[in-house]
């Protein structure tokens, strides 16, 4: 195939293309023709696709830059397009079953320590909606990294990502114990609560 492609130039090649992958045809031409010069990211790919509205797009820039470490995005977003491919090899959308995952693990309320009278309390507050996704994603991701270090076979990240989504959209799991744990806690200080003055 690389002979092929070869012999053809990258314009040949795409347009031989057309028929299987036509909704993204028109993307790889502009990008890979010699004229243009415009580079197109994998989010734009993604947008394209599928036509993502304001939301999805910023949790899949929230999910792939909360996992970068040293600018290096590229290998953040082939673990996150892998991921992405796994779940859908299920009956429903990635993207969607990611944003009904993190749905169900969003914490609704959480604790803050405060001190008052030389007393430290646990202070129960509402979480803003912003920051129930962020900690949403953050759980998620740390639990993935948690598992891969504790699995004693060379499990890769997208595998141990594509768990904790999936235990998350079911329901159960680390992370969402996490969430029912800080509800628990929250709720045992919520006598704590007229001490709250944020």
């Amino acid at each position: 195939m690389i002979r092929a492609v070869a012999g053809k130039g990258w314009n040949g090649a795409v347009r031989e293309l057309q028929g299987s992958c036509a909704p993204i045809t028109p993307l790889l031409l502009q990008h890979y023709s010699t004229a243009s010069k415009t580079v197109y990211t994998g989010s734009e790919i993604l947008n394209y696709m599928g036509g993502l509205d304001g939301e999805k797009k910023q949790l899949i820039h929230k999910l792939v830059n909360f996992r970068m470490k040293q600018g290096k995005k590229t290998i953040v977003r082939a673990i996150f397009h892998e991921t992405l491919h796994r779940l859908a090899r299920t009956d429903r959308d990635g993207i969607e079953l990611i944003s009904d995952a993190l749905e169900n693990v969003k914490p609704v309320c959480e604790v803050a320590k405060v001190r008052i009278a030389g007393n430290i309390y646990d202070v129960p507050g509402v979480v803003d909606r912003d920051r129930q996704q962020t900690l949403a994603v953050r759980w998620i991701l740390d639990e993935a990294i948690k598992s891969k270090k504790k699995s004693k076979n060379s499990s890769r990240l997208e595998e141990c990502l594509f768990a904790q989504i999936m235990d998350a959209y079911r329901k159960r799991g680390d992370v969402r114990k996490k969430r029912e744990d800080l509800h628990r806690l929250a709720s045992t200080n919520r006598s704590y609560a007229h001490f709250r003055w944020w």
